[in-house]
C-alpha cells in the first residue's frame, strides 16, 4: 500500500453551511439549509431549516450517542451507538460520520483490506464490525469519489457519492454530496436520499462555543 495515500481533511474546529434536498420514498421533497459546527473527534452539531428558515431538526452527535430533536413534530431521539446498531444493524461512530461527511476513507487502510488500482481510481474494500465498505478513491487528489456501505447481517445500506470538490484553506472538501440511505428499522424499511450543495466550509483552529444547545 506504499503508493496509496488518501487525502484527509485536518481541522480542530469547523463550521459549514449547505443547501439540502431531502427526497423520501413517498415522493415527498423537502428543500432547505443545513448548518454544521464541529469539534473534530468530539462533537458534530447540525441544524436543518426548510422553507423560510424555521428550524425543523437539530442534532448532536458525540463520541457515545446520537441525539435528534424534531422541533416541529415535537419528537426526539436519543440512542447510544450500541442501541443504534441493535435497531438498525449498522455500527456507527463520530469518526465515521466525519469521514462520510467530508469524503475521507471510512477507516484507515490496513493489510487486511483489499486494495486495487483500476485506471485513475483506487478501489478499497474494508470490513469493520460486520459492515462492508467499498470505496473508490480518485488518484488525482486522494479523496473518496464514492463509497458503498452495507451491513453483513441486516438489509441496511448507504451509498455516498461526491461528484465535485472545492479547495478551502488549502484543503479539499466536497462541494456536492449525495447520500442514498436504506435503513431497516423496527417499524419497517426506510429509504431516502439527501443531496448537499455546500455554500461555505470553514475549518479553523479558533475555538467555537461548545456545547451547542440541543
Amino acid at each position: 500500500m506504499e503508493t496509496f495515500s488518501p487525502t484527509l481533511v485536518d481541522y480542530q474546529f469547523l463550521q459549514g453551511k449547505a443547501k439540502f434536498v431531502l427526497e423520501e420514498e413517498s415522493g415527498k421533497i423537502t428543500r432547505g439549509t443545513l448548518q454544521v459546527r464541529a469539534k473534530k473527534d468530539s462533537v458534530l452539531w447540525f441544524s436543518l431549516s426548510p422553507g423560510l428558515g424555521v428550524e425543523a431538526i437539530r442534532g448532536l452527535i458525540t463520541t457515545d450517542k446520537i441525539q435528534l430533536n424534531d422541533r416541529l413534530g415535537k419528537e426526539s431521539l436519543q440512542l447510544s451507538y450500541e442501541e443504534f446498531e441493535k435497531q438498525y444493524g449498522i455500527d456507527l461512530s463520530i469518526e465515521l460520520f466525519q469521514n462520510l461527511l467530508w469524503a475521507n476513507v471510512p477507516y484507515s487502510a490496513s493489510f487486511e483490506d483489499r486494495l486495487l488500482r483500476v485506471g485513475k481510481k483506487f478501489e478499497l474494500t474494508q470490513v469493520r464490525n460486520k459492515v462492508r465498505y467499498f470505496s473508490k478513491i480518485d488518484t488525482r487528489h486522494g479523496k473518496v469519489s464514492e463509497v458503498l456501505s452495507n451491513s453483513l447481517t441486516e438489509e441496511s445500506s448507504l451509498l455516498a457519492s461526491y461528484p465535485k470538490f472545492q479547495e478551502t484553506h488549502s484543503q479539499l472538501f466536497p462541494s456536492e454530496s449525495l447520500f442514498k440511505v436504506n435503513l431497516k428499522a423496527p417499524q419497517g424499511t426506510r429509504n431516502f436520499r439527501i443531496y448537499l450543495q455546500w455554500t461555505s466550509v470553514d475549518p479553523q483552529s479558533n475555538t467555537l462555543s461548545f456545547p451547542f444547545r440541543y
